[in-house]
């Protein structure tokens, strides 16, 4: 039986609760991967998705900024979550499932660092602080290959050509530079399979993010991939369906990010 999983960077669940809904009555996920909640745990809207059967959760929340959660109809064996890059951010949060098909898989979910407008570590904190956190995962392994393992989130990289609108004119922008693309392609090596380009390969241009700045976004389709779901070797055949909800861009008062939708056969 398929295993569905959906990763979107919300931009405030409380302010998109209504969009979360629909979502998840559309695409009726076993599990879903937020990004940018931006509450503490006790303001999380737990009520609906518990109405809904997704009573098992998994958060880290920070006030008015970051915070991931995992909201699942299967039960979680153990909950797990790691700090990167120095400071104590609401960035991951990881489960390794119980029962069922995916028993004995581990779901990671990251909201990686967006990293400032300047590209330059010294003179930009927060894109320093970006490529620390970049470095810590590279590492994070011990050097060993992930095993049964999903990494889904906003990566806030966008680590191939035809992942940006212009890749000329992106390498300057923070998201697509060479110090940010390198060190995703290095985390990759370690023995991750990005199952949305194994689906979608180069040279299909494939955006998951579009700016709020741009008057017209779906004309100027001036976007960036910057959403990822990644499988550990192991399990890379697994991945039997992948698709990206631009439509959900459209919807009113969206996130800037839409959902990835993934369906595993294990």
């Amino acid at each position: 039986m398929p295993v569905k999983i959906i990763s979107w960077n919300i931009n405030s669940v409380r302010l998109r609760i209504e969009q979360v809904m629909r979502v998840l009555d559309e695409e009726q996920p076993d599990l879903l991967c937020l990004q940018e909640t931006k509450c503490l745990e006790a303001q999380f809207p737990q009520n609906p998705f518990n109405g809904r059967g997704y009573t098992h959760s998994a958060l880290t929340c920070q006030k008015g900024y970051h915070g991931v959660a995992i909201l699942s109809r299967l039960p979680f064996a153990s909950v797990d979550r790691f700090r990167f890059g120095g400071k104590e951010d609401a960035r991951h949060i990881a489960v390794t499932m119980a029962e069922g098909p995916a028993e004995g898989v581990t779901l990671h979910n990251f909201y990686v660092p967006a990293g400032g407008d300047i590209p330059d570590p010294e003179a930009n904190p927060k894109f320093a602080h970006k490529l620390a956190y970049l470095d810590e995962i590279g590492t994070w392994t011990g050097g060993r290959s992930p095993e049964r393992a999903i990494l889904v989130g906003d990566l806030n990289v966008a680590p191939l050509p035809d992942d940006v609108w212009s890749h000329r004119q992106m390498l300057g922008v923070v998201s697509h530079t060479p110090a940010e693309t390198e060190r995703m392609l290095s985390i990759q090596n370690l023995g991750w399979v990005d199952t949305v380009r194994k689906r979608m390969p180069e040279p299909e241009r494939v955006f998951t993010w579009w700016s709020y700045r741009s008057p017209n976004w779906e004309a100027s389709n001036r976007g960036r991939r910057l959403d990822h779901i990644w499988t550990s070797r192991d399990i890379e055949g697994a991945a039997t369906d992948v698709r990206i909800r631009k439509d959900v861009r459209s919807w009113e008062r969206p996130s800037d990010h839409v959902p990835l939708v993934a369906s595993f056969s294990f």
